[in-house]
């Protein structure tokens, strides 16, 4: 199983600090990537509707939201440091392949609709900010694809400083509309005691804790934790989990105050005004300037929707790639990732907007937030199950009043977003000429989601639980040898990668030198703390590795081979012709997936990077994959 966003795990040191300032702001960072999640794009809609009907008396529906969002994503933030796991990583290794594929699916659409409002988002801001008509706009978000690998690139210091400058923006973009609005504080400070005016009220405040818990963040932050490097003994992970909260508290706290503004915003100038039924983005933001009397609040407004929703995409496409690599275990070129999780947003919305014209925008934005209630509960329950297993989170599992709250809001995070689910189905039943196809298909697909969740639910407690997060190797270590037929060749390397290439070069190797010959097994660990640390690195990839190359020499031992094992630390291109060259082989066997061309732009190629550094034979075996 790879690292989490591989190209920055464990690339931010947090030991050797001098002060408790600077060791808590090594840990900093993280959860403000995670932040713009809960003031997307897909957020505004919702806090503008709430504030237009019913001023103030909303707030404390933003404050319940921020309290259920610090809880989840600490458990989130928890499940990646303690296991080293994303959540699409531990549900890989504890669901079967079937589950597994039907809540990958779930996932990326899940994303693709966030994304989607996200891109829209920042779309309609342009659209508003210089005029550029809005398919332009969604095709401009293409570039920040670029951008992100740029500063991915650059390391997760530079992206994290990128995403806090725009939330800062934003930040200060509301802070100046609140001095424009001039709200009444006495009934903003009411506003946090709960209470429901009316039915619709109850409608709006399901719509707005239904949009604040987005999937893709509970995924996002257990992989963003794990880029600090710390110690690994229990004082470190105690600390990790313990700055890591501060973290949390404080980014949400950003997040809610940007919520809260927009609904205050809202309720200061449309719910006094009486222009109570202000919901799209582009009324609220036409509006602002006769009502406030500064051209500035409409800018402020639309600057800060770009910001919100760049800040977004970008964090979204992370966690794209996060849901692909610990899902399906599928590694491609960084570029290629985002570009497809991109393209899967912004052709959907080209293609609408295209056919139905710039006002379905809405509609758009709406039916995002329905495919992101669909998914929630396949993210928030295994989150639960896993937090709560002691076995798989050595020692450091959650107590019982957590596990209880968390189930808590899990009931109405999930019982909301059911009933969001439930009446827009039934709008669509009763508004279709033709129904009968929506039974055949929307329906059914409903209930068969309704039993899989119920699965997911009920199953470890009616299961017995793996003792720990197990390796899943394509192979299993069931590997199956031919006979040797000539025995020219007496010290043999051979390149293992623990994949179904291994099995083939094996053979091929041993019908070289037979079992007389003298075998190393030479495997190189890929991480980025391994090309920093070397030989020096103890994270649970290379433990795993260590693991897995010993069982392969015990299985050929004891099958009569003599075999030695090499575990290099770096990228393989270099460090196999470094192993090689120390040591004296006849020859060195690889197996390969036999991709060449456009799928070398994919995958990489390692071969022919090495075959030039080295001085002995190199035997390429295409594996028939």
């Amino acid at each position: 199983m790879g690292k989490s966003l591989e190209e920055v795990h464990q690339s931010v040191a947090t030991q050797n600090k001098k002060s408790v300032f600077k060791k808590i702001l090594a840990f900093f960072g993280p959860a403000y990537l995670i932040s713009v999640g809960y003031m997307d794009p897909g957020n505004w809609a919702t806090d503008i509707a709430g504030g237009s009907q019913f001023g103030y008396s909303l707030l404390w529906v933003l404050l319940m939201s921020n309290m259920m969002a610090l809880l989840l994503q600490s458990l989130s933030a928890r499940l990646g440091i303690v296991t080293q796991r994303d959540l699409a990583q531990a549900s890989r290794e504890t669901y079967s392949p079937f589950i597994n594929y039907i809540l990958y699916f779930l996932a990326e659409i899940a994303i693709a609709a966030c994304d989607l409002a996200e891109v829209l988002g920042m779309a309609i801001g342009i659209n508003l900010l210089f005029g550029i008509s809005l398919i332009e706009g969604v095709l401009i978000t293409v570039l920040d694809t670029f951008l992100l690998l740029f500063l991915i690139n650059k390391g997760i210091r530079k992206m994290e400083a990128f995403i806090i400058a725009l939330v800062t923006v934003i930040g200060i973009s509301f802070i100046f509309e609140m001095i424009f609005a001039q709200p009444e504080m006495d009934k903003v400070v009411l506003g946090l005691i709960p209470s429901m005016p009316t039915d619709t009220a109850l409608y709006i405040a399901i719509g707005i804790i239904g949009a604040t818990v987005m999937p893709h963040n509970l995924y996002l932050h257990s992989s963003l934790v794990q880029t600090r490097n710390f110690d690994r003994t229990k004082v470190g992970i105690k600390q990790a989990l313990k700055y890591n909260f501060i973290d949390s508290a404080i980014a949400l706290n950003l997040a809610f105050f940007v919520n809260a503004a927009i609904l205050i915003l809202a309720a200061a100038t449309f719910f006094k005004s009486g222009m109570h039924e202000v919901a799209e983005i582009q009324d609220a933001h036409r509006f602002l300037q006769p009502l406030l009397g500064t051209q500035w609040a409409p800018v402020l407004f639309a600057v800060a929707l770009i910001a919100a929703g760049q800040s977004s995409t970008v964090t979204g496409t992370l966690a794209g790639q996060i849901v692909m690599e610990g899902y399906l275990n599928l590694r491609i070129q960084p570029w290629v990732r985002r570009i497809i999780t991109r393209l899967i947003a912004i052709v959907p919305a080209v293609i609408v907007i295209s056919i139905f014209g710039e006002e379905v925008t809405g509609e758009l934005l709406i039916f995002s937030q329905v495919v992101l209630s669909l998914q929630l509960g396949f993210a928030i329950i295994p989150l639960i199950h896993f937090v709560s297993d002691k076995q798989k989170m050595n020692g450091f599992h959650i107590g019982k009043a957590t596990q209880i709250v968390s189930w808590i809001i899990a009931t109405i995070i999930v019982s909301l977003n059911a009933k969001l689910v439930f009446d827009e189905i039934k709008g669509w039943l009763e508004a279709s000429e033709n129904p009968i196809v929506l039974w055949l298909t929307v329906v059914p697909l409903a209930f068969g989601f309704l039993i899989l969740l119920l699965y997911i639910v009920f199953k470890p407690f009616i299961t017995k639980t793996r003792n720990a997060f197990q390796n899943h190797s394509p192979h299993n270590l069931k590997l199956h040898f031919s006979k040797a037929a000539s025995y020219a060749k007496k010290n043999i390397a051979v390149s293992v990668d623990f994949s179904s290439a291994d099995e083939i070069a094996l053979n091929s190797a041993f019908e070289l030198g037979g079992k007389e010959a003298n075998y190393t097994l030479i495997h190189v660990v890929e991480t980025v703390g391994a090309m920093v640390y070397g030989e020096h690195i103890d994270d649970h990839e290379t433990l795993v590795d260590e693991k897995l190359l010993k069982e392969y020499q015990q299985i050929l031992s004891e099958k009569g081979f003599k075999v030695a094992v090499q575990l290099g630390f770096g990228k393989p291109d270099k460090i196999i012709p470094k192993i090689v060259n120390e040591i004296q082989f006849d020859v060195l066997v690889m197996g390969t997936h036999g991709h060449t061309g456009f799928k070398d732009l994919i995958f990489g190629t390692t071969v022919d990077k090495l075959r030039h550094k080295i001085s002995i034979p190199l035997l390429i075996v295409k594996n028939s994959d």
